[in-house]
């Protein structure tokens, strides 16, 4: 089947990709021509581990082409996925929708055969209501299915949860949908990846509810860490006491500096506006927002406290080496990273951020135009008079301890994502802080 994807950012291209090296014959389409013409070089707009090599195997077999032209990519394709952006609409934190609607009518003005239109972007429940609806009034003379086909994909582990999904999520009003998106995904049937067919309506909110969820456990965790440094406890015992009940499960309990990303800061601020819209409450995912934004800073005043409790005095003068930019490993998304509020709450103290990340730099720099950007790890650590550890990647697995106790100014070494042995670090002659351990 021809495949057409509107959109070749994150979603698009990674999904694009995937389902190119399932066999169909993908065409990518970006109104953004610099994007295009870097694909067709073979340079990726994001990072994501192996989408490089999965994007030049399926070019150069034929089955993955890019494009700025709507119509060509549209033209005698099946199935149209529209994989556009949605964030937030400054003012009110709702959905921007206005690129899903473009896509739409851009869309219906191109087919040239029967097609199912679907919604992969992240949106708002009643979205697909209104596709249908551009669709239908822009007067398309062919038989058009608008189905949701949310996407639960992980950064940095994008391509396997495509390849290996844990449910394959569609909501479609007709047979002609169903039947089509069966087979988009039929080689998916040989894993038998598990297919929920439901209506639109639902298959739209699963997507906000799903990352409402584990927003939520992110957070109740994070506020545990607190409580277990208040009295005592060690935060990481309690995750695997409570994570070994099949009830809970043991994923997304890891106490760190709060959740960001594309993802969670904005679908569950879409989610509260979906709710407010509708007269209804979702008090505790108000709570997780509230609760996340706050953290993020809170997470500065930690350092500052650290350092202070370490000798330092003042904070203002001295210099604080930020390990890790991006909210998690593996990308170099920066979009409401908690590095971003803990640089920010440094610097209001007065002090001086160096920092030092394996792919978010680029990205970051104009960001966070007050920080200087170390070459590595330990240029970043040299001189440094509190050494914090605010993202996991794995090249800050193994640092050598004792090499950060000598080359910092203060060996004092916050590591919020609880990633070091405390009794070790200690060994190595560091002052040694983490989150909700001793």
């Amino acid at each position: 089947m021809k495949i057409c994807m509107v959109g070749a950012g994150y979603v698009g291209l990674v999904s694009g990709a995937c389902f190119a090296d399932f066999g169909h014959d993908v065409v990518c389409v970006d109104a953004d021509p610099s994007k295009i013409e870097r694909l067709h070089a073979g340079v990726m707009p994001i990072y994501e581990p192996g989408l490089e090599d999965l994007v030049r195997r399926n070019v150069a077999a034929g089955r993955l082409t890019f494009t700025t032209s709507l119509a060509e990519g549209v033209a005698g394709a099946g199935a149209v996925f529209i994989g556009v952006g949605t964030p937030s609409r400054r003012g009110d934190g709702h959905a921007d929708l206005s690129y899903v609607y473009a896509a739409a009518r851009d869309i219906a003005a191109n087919l040239t055969g029967d097609a199912v239109v679907v919604t992969k972007s992240t949106v708002p429940v009643g979205t697909g209501d209104e596709v249908e609806r551009i669709i239908r009034e822009a007067g398309c003379p062919h038989r058009v299915s608008v189905v949701s086909n949310p996407e639960f994909l992980r950064e940095g582990a994008a391509i396997g949860d495509f390849k290996r999904p844990d449910r394959i999520v569609i909501g479609a009003e007709d047979e002609y949908g169903r039947e089509t998106m069966r087979e988009v995904y039929r080689p998916l049937f040989l894993n038998q990846a598990p297919i929920l067919f439901t209506g639109r309506r639902t298959s739209e909110l699963i997507k906000y509810a799903a990352n409402a969820f584990l927003a939520t456990k992110i957070t109740f965790i994070n506020e545990i860490a607190d409580l277990c440094e208040a009295v005592g406890a060690d935060v990481q015992d309690v995750s695997r006491g409570i994570g070994l009940d099949n009830r809970i499960g043991p994923k997304f309990l890891h106490a760190g500096p709060g959740y960001g990303g594309s993802c969670f800061p904005k679908d569950t601020l879409a989610l509260l506006k979906t709710a407010q819209d509708y007269d209804t409450h979702v008090r505790i995912v108000e709570a997780v927002v509230a609760v996340n934004d706050n953290r993020k800073r809170a997470m500065g005043r930690k350092v500052i406290a650290a350092m202070a409790s370490c000798g330092g005095g003042e904070v203002r003068g001295k210099t604080v080496a930020l390990l890790g930019l991006t909210f998690k490993p593996n990308t170099d998304d920066m979009r409401d990273a908690p590095s971003l509020a803990i640089a920010q709450a440094l610097m209001d103290a007065g002090a001086s951020v160096v920092a030092y990340d394996p792919e978010g730099m680029e990205l970051a720099a104009p960001m966070l135009p007050g920080v200087t950007m170390a070459a590595n790890a330990y240029a970043a650590i040299e001189n440094a008079d509190a050494v914090v550890l605010v993202t996991e990647w794995d090249a800050f697995r193994a640092l050598d301890l004792k090499r950060i106790a000598r080359e910092a100014a203060t060996p004092l070494l916050v590591d919020l994502r609880n990633v070091y042995n405390p009794a070790e670090a200690r060994a190595a002659g560091l002052t040694y802080v983490s989150v909700g351990r001793d």
